[in-house]
Order: structure tokens, then sequence, then C-alpha cells
């Protein structure tokens, strides 16, 4: 079966093809019927053009948005400018209508209106266009690592380490919740459960990734992640999917390096590879998108330190709803005011507090910052975090410390510090967040097919 972009791609005057796809819209005139059809290959779709001579044509002529059809025709010159070629239908084969209550019209729906039906939202033309938005960028973010020699590694989804220490995470487990076992002390008894221990969704696939680094040299995960965050903002979400590469013999800045050249890369591919779903989102979710995007791939992204951003904050005329001082993480008001007022590009900030950062993170000379770094964007905001890992084996150990971490949880953790331990450096990229600076949309949730949020499963 020859796919829609396929067939527009090739189509040459009087070639006889077959089509199979969904009617967009059908528009029934005195003399003859006009169906748009599309088969998801495309943000465009094929114009067939049925005359009254045909068989069914009284069929046809109940056809509405959502049916479903096979038609055999041919090509003929096309008066609209917008396609060369439209399709003359010998054949027409209704494999499926819909009922009178179908919810997508062809009418503008409001993105609000399509999350509550998320299981017929993906028919429309603005989210095909994000998940094709998704293929591509998928496509885009194996090639890159694979012709800089990385492998791809793929870590679990259950764990028991927390990575981020945040302990916002889903609990795995085949205990009945009606009747939980408990211990003398009162305890849960995880001996009768499935792992004889407490076990979780993976937050971050990071910790095995600098196991596979220390011994494979560069690897990447690319995966779904779990957060239990109760966040109900535009840019999270409760299940999504990161990309987190782990470099060994790295350091803090050969990895803002290559994060740079990564988001780069993304960048371009997209633009090159799905030009009319770009299009789309340039004329219909943000004006001005590929221009913003081309700024990204023209220009190097600018460098500051965090200590450096908090000043450029506290010194500016803007005020913001939460104050910006030394110690606190950066809020969304703060990076949006500096990539889209003050830098007008993308920015990596490095070297934060350690006390607003997990424990791997290799530790400076003055005890109060770590080797950290993200690339801040317009209209997102953060969409990469990373830094250089502690690879001292005290240091470590004391930061574990001071985040109360039992040691003996985290043992294979620290035998890679044991064991041949290098510099080595990685970030994760949020990949939902990439498809919101990628094609404009404002809300994270429409950066998925299926959204998971809290109250929302």
């Amino acid at each position: 079966m020859i796919r829609i972009c396929q067939l527009l791609q090739n189509a040459a005057e009087g070639q006889q093809v077959t089509v199979h796809g969904w009617v967009r819209s059908a528009r029934h005139v005195k003399s003859c019927t006009f169906l748009a059809v599309t088969d998801g290959s495309t943000i465009k779709t094929m114009q067939i053009i049925v005359l009254p001579e045909l068989k069914n044509y009284d069929e046809v002529r109940k056809l509405t948005t959502g049916c479903s059809v096979r038609i055999e025709g041919e090509f003929v010159l096309s008066p609209s400018p917008e396609q060369p070629f439209e399709l003359r239908a010998s054949s027409v084969t209704v494999l499926g209508g819909v009922d009178a209550d179908y919810p997508i019209q062809k009418k503008v729906h409001s993105l609000e209106f399509l999350r509550t039906v998320p299981h017929l939202r993906l028919r429309t033309a603005t989210f095909s266009s994000v998940m094709r938005l998704r293929n591509a960028a998928s496509h885009a973010i194996h090639d890159f690592f694979r012709e800089r020699g990385f492998i791809q590694l793929h870590t679990p989804i259950i764990t028991t380490s927390d990575c981020e220490g945040s302990g916002a995470m889903f609990q795995v487990t085949t205990l009945p919740l009606t009747n939980i076992l408990k211990t003398k002390d009162s305890e849960i008894d995880y001996n009768a459960d499935f792992f004889g221990k407490a076990a979780y969704l993976t937050v971050s696939g990071q910790l095995e990734a600098e196991s596979g680094a220390a011994a494979l040299g560069s690897v990447y995960t690319f995966g779904p992640t779990f957060r239990a965050e109760n966040s109900n903002t535009t840019r999270h979400l409760s299940e999504f999917w990161m990309v987190e590469p782990e470099i060994a013999f790295c350091d803090l800045a050969e990895l803002m390096n290559l994060a740079e050249s990564f988001v780069k890369h993304l960048v371009k591919s997209v633009l090159s590879t799905i030009p009319d779903d770009m299009a789309f989102f340039d004329s219909h979710i943000e004006q001005g998108l590929i221009k913003r995007l081309e700024n990204v791939i023209q220009h190097d992204f600018g460098r500051i330190t965090y200590t450096e951003a908090i000043k450029f904050l506290q010194e500016s005329n803007k005020t913001f709803d939460l104050k910006p001082e030394w110690g606190f993480d950066l809020q969304s008001e703060h990076e949006r005011y500096l990539t889209e007022e003050v830098f007008k590009k993308p920015l990596i900030v490095t070297d934060y507090p350690k006390t607003i950062k997990p424990f791997y993170m290799y530790q400076n000379d003055d005890d109060k910052t770590v080797r950290a770094m993200d690339i801040l964007t317009p209209r997102v905001g953060e969409i990469i975090g990373g830094s250089q890992r502690e690879d001292r084996l005290n240091h470590l150990l004391k930061r574990m410390e001071e985040f109360g971490l039992d040691a003996e949880a985290y043992s294979w953790y620290i035998d890679l510090r044991r064991y041949g331990s290098v510099p080595h450096s990685g970030f994760g990229l949020g990949f939902e967040r990439i498809i919101q600076f990628l094609s404009g949309m404002l809300n994270i949730r429409d950066c998925i097919p299926f959204p998971r949020f809290p109250r929302g499963a």
C-alpha cells in the first residue's frame, strides 16, 4: 500500500492509483462531490473528485468527516494552485461510516476540548502534525548519537532507588492494598511483596546509564519516566519520555558543547524532514516559529553562571511573582525573561548551588556550587538538565550522607567510584519539552499522544 505522502510526491497526469484513508472533509455540490482524504502520512490531504456517473454515487453523497474509504482513480490536473493534481475517482468503497455524534467535525475545535477525546484527537491536523514531529525528532535523536558512536542502553523502568532524591515516585507492588501485611514495628512487610523490597517506577535512567558509561564509554537511554508530583502546570506530566546520554572521560565544558550541538541537530533535522508540518505550526500555532528556530541554529547559545543569572534578574526592572534570590531555583518566569528579553536565544546556565541540586553532581572547590548546567529556551524554559558527575568516592559518600541516603541501597552505584572511576558527565532532555519548543504548542499535554497528569489517566 502506497501512502498519500508518496503519491503526492510522485504524482503524474494519467497515473492510476489506489488511496486508503479517512475523509477530512466532504463538499457536495450539484455537479459532483469533493472529498479531502488523509491517511496520516502528511499534513496534506488528497483531493478526490467524484462524478455522478459513479455506480454508488448516492452512497458517496452521504460521506461525512471521519468515514474511512478506499478510492481508486486517475490523477488529473487540478485548477487549485495548492495541489497540482487531484484524483478523479473511478471506484469509492466505504469501509467504515461514523455515527451522528462523531465529536471530530470539520470545524475548529479547542485544544481543551480535544484533550477530552485523546483517542480521537490524533485524527485532527494539529495532533497528526505533533505525532509526525515526535516521530521525526525521535529518528533525529537516534541518528545524532549513532553518528557519534554512542551505544543505546535500555535501563529499568522498575527501580528501587530514587535518582532525584525528591521522593515523588509511583510505587509498584503486588501487595493487596486492602489488607497490607505489617511487621511488629507496624512497618510494611515487603517480604511478601514481589521484589521483597519497596520498588517504584523510575524517575530517570541516569544512574544505570552511568554504569553503562563506565563499561561502554558513551551510552544513551531513551525511554519513559514517571514523576508523582501533584503538578498541574503547562510544563509537567506524570509520565513522559527522557533522553539521557552519559559519557565517560567527559567534563562539563565538553558536555555543554555536546548538548548545544544536540539541540541544534534536532532543530535542523525537523525543519528539513517535515517542512509541511513545521509550516503548519508556523501558521496555525506560533507565528514566527520557523524564524525563531532558524535563530537557534544560526547563533551560539548564551552561557552564564547561576550567580550571574541571579544578578541579571535582580538588577532588571522586571517585577517577578517570585523574587530571584541566590540559593533558590530559577522559576519559569526567570528562565523566560533571561531567554526572551535578555539574551533572545537559548541560554546555558552553569554552577548552581549544591543545596538545590541532586547528590550525584560534582562539587566545585568553593564548597557552595556544583558543576551543573541547564539549557533554557524561549517560551518553554528548561529543556535540558545535566552535570559533571561526582567521580570522587569520598565526596560522593559525604553528599549522600547530607541527603540522608542509605549507602547500602546505593552500594552498586558507589562501586562505580571504587572500581576504575573516571570523570564523566551526562544530561537529560525532556522529550515532550523539546516537542513543545519545536512546535510552539503551549501545553505539554498536547505534545504526547495520551497525557498522564494528576487526576488524569
